[in-house]
């Protein structure tokens, strides 16, 4: 039986950071991974038969991963910060309010806005300047964290509802779901929900990078796991794809780590074992009971001819530059909610767009770029898994319709008629439900965190780093650790140091 330092289960992002880490401090280093491709949901693809895009299939923007772990492994990150922030039409109008405009559309639609909005996102940077560089140091005590944060910011994101703080900052319709959006990312919420899960989710999306900028990774997300693999196998960690982990067992000092191949049945021995997939995923492995997770969205991926016309004024290229949101004002998002909540798909699906190519044209080939085609990623928000579990296919059928119909009603024609076409002439147009990210990675109920998020600090058992188990050496380097969530990189570096401090 082979012996090995580390066996890192999952060749996702996180999975590769910590492999990259341990490697680069001399230990013996193995990496399995279920999929034939390393990247886990961190991929670019070429999608659509026959066309030359390569889209970022299933994650698309980076902002939580730090400088510092791409400095310590060689990685270079090369990022486009957008343009604009973001657009919003008004649902039925032909205006709509972009950030990023210096504040021209705010003073025409919501001028009482404009003081509040500043004040609400001068809390939000203060509060990214302050904890942003904690996530990769040792967890601190609640109360030791929350001496870093202003005393009004840490009760109106830490202690009240997310609604609070929005209804006493802004008064408009509009503006207060253009807040809210960052509360809802894969998380099935309203506004003042007492679980505060809309106030984790604000948190994480708010303060990426201690900026809060959510950036293109150049050349795709494959562009970035690809170097991460090239930086670990370079410091000699060993890499085997198509390799299915089926069982873990440990006594807390060593472990074992049965895969399958095509080849059959395999066992490595471990003094450590880091796990790249969710808990609910590790708990199986381990043969322990999970505990039931739901995610949230839809997500959709389309290549157009070329962006689709809008009402008014604003240009096509200015308005997808940034996140286009589609109606997803205060009480649109509210109504949303309630109809899921009763069973249904939205009849009018709240949802945001970005526009990869427009900040980096190089995921498209010559032809395309040179035609005008542009790609689109649509994050469809209140599509959680219990509407999918029933009847998978004809339920995403039924919420695509739907999401392109509430798309198309802040359109000035439909986004079919631009839709690009494939090699067998169809349109370039694909949706993955909860239930289709669940079968292919192996996400518990479609959940893009693995599990809902924490605080980022230290709670009850959470160990020093928030990657430990009930198993001395088995440790979570993946997004269900405690702040995980996003492309961060985060939980792999957080997992290897508490490896390494063993």
């Amino acid at each position: 039986m082979t012996h090995f330092d580390a066996v890192v289960v999952g060749a996702g992002h996180n999975g590769l950071v910590a492999a990259a880490y341990l490697a680069r401090a001399g230990k013996r280093v193995a990496v399995l991974e279920r999929r034939r491709n390393t990247g886990g949901a961190a991929v670019s693809a070429e999608v659509f038969p026959g066309v030359a895009a390569r889209l970022s299939k299933y994650s698309y923007l980076v902002s939580l991963f730090p400088d510092a772990i791409a400095r310590d492994l060689g990685v270079d990150l090369r990022l486009a910060r957008r343009t604009i922030s973001s657009y919003t039409p008004v649902p039925g109008g032909d205006d709509g309010l972009l950030i990023g405009d210096g504040g021209a559309s705010m003073a025409r639609l919501a001028p009482g806005d404009a003081e509040g909005w500043a004040r609400l996102y001068g809390r939000t940077a203060d509060l990214a300047k302050a904890v942003f560089g904690t996530l990769t140091e040792p967890l601190r005590s609640r109360e030791d964290f929350r001496a870093l944060v202003d005393p009004g910011t840490w009760e109106a994101v830490f202690e009240r509802p997310l609604s609070e703080l929005i209804e006493r900052e802004i008064a408009d319709d509009l503006v207060r779901g253009v807040v809210l959006t960052d509360g809802l990312i894969g998380t099935f919420a309203t506004a003042d929900d007492a679980s505060l899960a809309q106030n984790r989710c604000f948190l994480y999306h708010v303060i990426g990078r201690g900026t809060g900028d959510w950036d293109v990774p150049i050349g795709g997300m494959g562009a970035v796991t690809g170097q991460l693999a090239a930086r670990a196998a370079e410091y000699g960690a060993s890499l085997t794809t198509g390799a299915e982990v089926t069982a873990i067992e440990t006594d807390g000092r060593h472990a074992r780590v049965h895969y399958r191949t095509r080849d059959g049945e395999h066992v490595l021995d471990a003094a450590q074992v880091l796990v790249n997939a969710s808990p609910t995923e590790l708990a199986a492995l381990l043969g322990e009971t999970p505990e039931p997770v739901e995610g949230a969205q839809l997500k959709v991926n389309m290549l157009l001819k070329r962006l689709p016309r809008l009402r008014g004024g604003v240009a096509p290229a200015d308005a997808f530059a940034g996140t286009f949101h589609v109606n997803e004002t205060y009480s649109q998002l509210a109504a949303a909610h309630a109809e899921v909540a009763g069973g249904r798909v939205p009849s009018l699906p709240p949802c945001e767009i970005y526009c990869h190519s427009l900040s980096d044209p190089s995921i498209l080939g010559p032809g395309l770029r040179a035609s005008g085609a542009q790609t689109l990623t649509l994050f469809g928000l209140h599509m959680p898994h219990r509407l999918f579990e029933r009847d998978n296919e004809a339920t995403r059928e039924a919420a695509l319709a739907a999401t392109l119909r509430s798309l198309n009603s802040v359109l000035a024609e439909p986004i079919e008629d631009v839709l690009y076409r494939d090699a067998e002439g169809r349109p370039c147009v694909e949706a993955h439900s909860t239930a289709d990210l669940e079968r292919e990675l192996r996400l518990p109920g479609g959940n893009i965190f693995h599990r809902p998020l924490a605080w980022p600090f230290a709670e009850d058992g959470d160990g020093r780093w928030g990657v430990e188990t009930a198993h001395a050496n088995v440790f979570v380097c993946g997004a269900g650790a405690k702040r995980g969530g996003g492309v961060s990189g985060v939980p792999g570096h957080n997992a290897a140091m508490a490896a390494l401090g063993r």
